[in-house]
């Protein structure tokens, strides 16, 4: 057996090296004419349940859904917010929206909001007789029975704080219930109907999945436990669902305003709207990408992630770490920590965080 590892150990370098490059050729030319011939999916009239919907990446990309014409399904736990983001979001044009209160780290919540979208989507179809389309109307069948065209896992929290600094660790086991495990609860539920309509997955993850970040140790760790299952989800499920992976980077919100951020001189990196995030994610949904990463520059990253390791280190210790005042955030972290939830914060990307539970 020693013998057969020592053998692929020479072997399967070699053969790496002459069949990469003229596969990423190949794969290229394929995705410029995917880009340039492929039709784009025409979402109108089709059913969207959203996670996290009551604000940031979630609230605009209900925003950006309803432009299209589709029916929406709005989850969150700030029931006041989400009814003005399912108001807005008829006002821009979606046919039917329904807000449904649920706490994706539970699963019954779960479970009652992917039935509760699925009846009222049901009932509201057959009392029409016909299925909103941008273009034309199509008669129903008697027998049809409603289903989710598109599950977008969104809903998150996040602790910012350097992990020796926690006060109780355990305090922050719902970092992983809710960033993790919520995605995996609604996903489990959504699958049947998923399958039924060859619907798609929209998976909001971060950066931080895969790019180490300081202070956001917990965080990053459950966004790269998300990458993973949902890459092999996909392999499981093959071409019945899409599965769009979105990598958001540093994202305008509440947070990237704080005093916090400024100390941690990361106002220096340039930050995208969460408009023109949410535009680019369903561009790609629609496309049928299988990974997105907003903004595109930030994709370079992760070659210097695999290829210099150590110049990315260097840079986190240089614009995250090593400063005058670090023992005094230190010191800020201690105390924000003995109350877990004001460390916890709504959004998908590294630092797209804002002081809210959604």
């Amino acid at each position: 057996m020693d013998l057969i590892h020592k053998f692929l150990n020479i072997v399967f370098p070699l053969i790496s090296l002459i069949t990469i490059p003229p596969f990423l050729v190949f794969k290229s030319i394929n995705f410029i004419v995917k880009w340039v011939c492929s039709e784009t999916e025409n979402v109108a009239g089709k059913v969207v349940l959203i996670t996290g919907a009551s604000s940031g990446i979630g609230e605009h990309l209900a925003y950006e859904y309803a432009k299209k014409g589709a029916c929406l399904a709005l989850v969150a736990r700030r029931e006041d917010c989400l009814q003005v983001v399912a108001g807005k979001a008829q006002e821009l044009g979606s046919p039917d929206v329904i807000s449904i209160r649920g706490d994706v780290s539970e699963v019954d919540d779960c479970r009652i909001f992917v039935a509760e979208a699925m009846n009222h989507f049901g009932r509201c179809v057959k009392k029409m007789g016909f299925f909103y389309d941008l273009n034309h109307t199509i008669p129903m069948l008697d027998d049809f029975n409603a289903t989710v065209d598109h599950l977008v896992n969104n809903a998150g929290i996040a602790p910012v704080c350097m992990f020796e600094d926690y006060a109780d660790v355990t305090n922050h086991a719902s970092v992983m219930n809710i960033n993790f495990w919520g995605s995996v609860y609604s996903t489990h539920f959504a699958i049947p109907h998923l399958r039924k309509s060859k619907g798609k997955i929209i998976v909001i993850s971060s950066c931080a999945g895969w790019l180490p970040t300081p202070r956001l140790s917990l965080y990053s760790a459950s966004k790269g436990a998300l990458i993973s299952f949902y890459e092999t989800l996909r392999t499981e499920v093959g071409s019945d669902i899409g599965i769009t992976i979105v990598t958001p980077g540093l994202i305008e919100s509440e947070i990237t305003q704080d005093e916090f951020l400024t100390k941690a001189k990361l106002k220096i990196i340039p930050r995208l709207s969460t408009e023109r995030c949410a535009e680019a994610i369903l561009n790609s949904t629609c496309r049928g990408e299988r990974y997105l990463t907003e903004p595109a520059w930030t994709r370079v990253m992760m070659l210097w992630r695999l290829l210099c390791p150590e110049v990315h280190d260097g840079c986190n210790h240089f614009f995250l770490i090593d400063r005058p005042n670090h023992e005094r955030m230190m010191q800020n972290n201690r105390i924000q920590d003995q109350s877990a939830e004001r460390n916890y914060v709504n959004r998908t990307s590294v630092v797209s965080l804002e002081f809210k539970a959604d």
